[in-house]
């Protein structure tokens, strides 16, 4: 293959999102759907197509986007079909369509119940705030053996690569030496980003040495380990109970942005080791700077050769349904307060990422494309963006298992949202002398038909559609394409809410039988039923900041 045949690769970066992995779901069904459309036209070479390449290596993602990477790479190993219409009626279920399926229609309609069960609780041994069971029947059901091996489509590798991030509770401790009037100059810290790393389509005899875990849904290679990392990277911390990892010792020694400390560290000396994990994107919630890792050592490009548009052998495309913003800051000294902002201040320091500033105040910088949430309010006369453009976005992300409707508007909301990305920004110069596109375009006559409207550049990826003028969402029983809900809808949660709560107080710790009729008395006298309260305010407010009460 001549090095102008070979393909243009596209990494993923899939950021956490809680129940917005509902938008990332609907980002990433239509992007297979174009690149499918555009595959078929190719291969029955109808005319003016353009022939160049694209192909994905490399799916890297935190929390909700981790596990849409997982779930992605077991949807690819059947015929895909993407949901290019919106379900009538608009709650029906649709199993044949794996990433719908598994965030929009999750285990049941109405999620927040299933949230609410106490079956998980048990005396001292409370494990998180909500009943995080449901995660549980997801993987088990998406990532399973297949029978029979799929065709793979070109432009997803054959041996693609998923990463995760995990936030690792226990660590890896590793030693720095000093120079010290002491015997012991040893300075002891302790590393908690940490990842789980797959290779697709191979077997576990066939393991590369190279810290990437083989993974087959055909011999059923390594499932138990994606389907124990994909409910790990999504362990929400507190609201949804941590996770163990069991993996191979070597596999991890191996991994490209760990090994380095394995010099310094011990890991067991056993086959396989455990950590407990909560959600990946708790440290890394955006690992576009991984991902970007493993395109520049398959290209062998440089990095300043990947940030131009004329010489660029790879992009990464990072989907964020919470894309960072600027935010008010309470300085009052309350502790409450302060507790608050501390916590925020650790996690935001633990995602800084001082390596890669600089190219990310770039905006001419080839290597990075966003794609994250815009819509128009149901009158058009105001445009709404991140948090405030999904119905998902209220509650920290966790509003989507209120209401199945939050999850269907943003599934939609995540296609329109990548096609508009796809035919005005995802682009090269119209008389660009990239090798690649130019040979590409080189024989398309009608070019115009794959321009951008809002520069007339070229398209990367050609999409064949014609633009709608109105964006495709789903008309709710409100009668606009934004869900809003009566206050009813949620104060129907309060009893739920009331049980649980007792649960969480009295299965906290173990507690002498006069202690515990004491609590459950208070319990279910006022305690649970002020904290309700409190909830279905907290609940309120976060849906009404949102619009997304009526």
């Amino acid at each position: 293959m001549e090095p102008n045949d070979k393909p243009f690769y596209i990494g993923l970066c899939l950021a956490g999102a809680v129940s917005a992995g509902a938008y990332t779901a609907g980002v990433i069904d239509y992007l297979i759907e174009a690149l499918q459309d555009w595959q078929q036209r190719k291969e029955s070479n109808q005319p003016d197509v353009p022939t160049h390449n694209v192909q994905i290596p490399i799916i890297g993602g935190a929390s909700a986007g981790g596990m849409t990477g997982l779930i992605l790479s077991s949807a690819i190993n059947q015929p895909y079909f993407p949901l290019r219409d919106i379900p009538s009626p608009l709650f029906q279920q649709q199993p044949q369509h794996m990433l719908y399926h598994a965030w929009v229609d999750l285990t049941a309609d109405d999620m927040f119940p299933e949230l609410l069960k106490t079956d998980d609780l048990h005396p001292a041994e409370v494990q998180s705030l909500l009943n995080a069971s449901f995660i549980d029947s997801i993987a088990k059901r998406v990532i399973q053996p297949k029978l029979t091996p799929a065709i793979q489509p070109p432009f997803i590798d054959s041996y693609l690569k998923i990463m995760v991030t995990l936030s690792n509770l226990r660590g890896f401790d590793y030693d720095v030496s000093f120079k010290s009037s002491v015997a012991k100059n040893k300075y002891w810290m302790t590393l908690h980003n940490d990842y789980a790393c797959f290779v697709l389509n191979t077997d576990h005899n066939k393991y590369a040495g190279d810290g990437w875990t083989p993974l087959n849904f055909f011999n059923s290679s390594n499932l138990d380990i994606a389907r124990e990392a994909a409910m790990a990277t999504g362990a929400f911390p507190i609201g949804l109970k941590a996770r163990e990892v069991t993996r191979y010792t070597q596999h991890v020694k191996e991994i490209f942005w760990l090994k380095g400390i394995f010099k310094h560290a011990t890991l067991p000396t056993t086959q396989k080791f455990k950590t407990l994990n909560v959600d990946g994107g708790l440290i890394n919630n955006e690992p576009f700077e991984k991902v970007q890792d493993v395109l520049l050592n398959l290209t062998k490009e440089k990095k300043e050769e990947q940030q131009d548009f004329d010489k660029f052998k790879s992009t990464v495309i990072m989907v964020a349904p919470f894309p960072s913003e600027p935010s008010t800051f309470n300085s009052s000294s309350v502790l409450s307060t302060v507790t608050g902002n501390t916590f925020s201040a650790m996690i935001e320091q633990m995602r800084t990422k001082p390596e890669v500033m600089a190219a990310a105040w770039n905006s001419d910088d080839a290597s990075q494309f966003l794609i994250s949430p815009s819509r128009p309010d149901p009158t058009g006369s105001k445009m709404f963006y991140g948090s405030h453009a999904i119905a998902c976005g209220a509650l920290d992300g966790f509003s989507g298992f209120l209401n199945k409707n939050f999850r269907v508007h943003d599934f939609f909301l995540g296609r329109t949202n990548c096609e508009r990305f796809l035919r005005h920004h995802f682009t090269v110069s119209a008389d660009t002398t990239h090798p690649h596109f130019a040979k590409g375009y080189a024989n398309v006559v009608n070019k115009e038909r794959f321009k951008s409207p809002t520069d007339k550049s070229l398209q990367i990826i050609p999409l064949f559609t014609e633009e709608k003028k109105e964006m495709p969402l789903p008309q709710f029983s409100n009668g606009t394409n934004w869900p809003a809900l009566p206050e009813q809808e949620i104060d129907r949660f309060r009893g739920a809410l009331k049980k649980r709560m007792q649960g969480l107080l009295l299965n906290w710790d173990h507690y002498r039988w006069d202690t515990k009729f004491l609590l459950w008395a208070g319990a279910k006298l006022v305690l649970n039923r002020k904290l309700a309260d409190m909830a279905l305010a907290k609940i309120k407010g976060s849906l009404n900041e949102h619009e997304l009460l009526l």
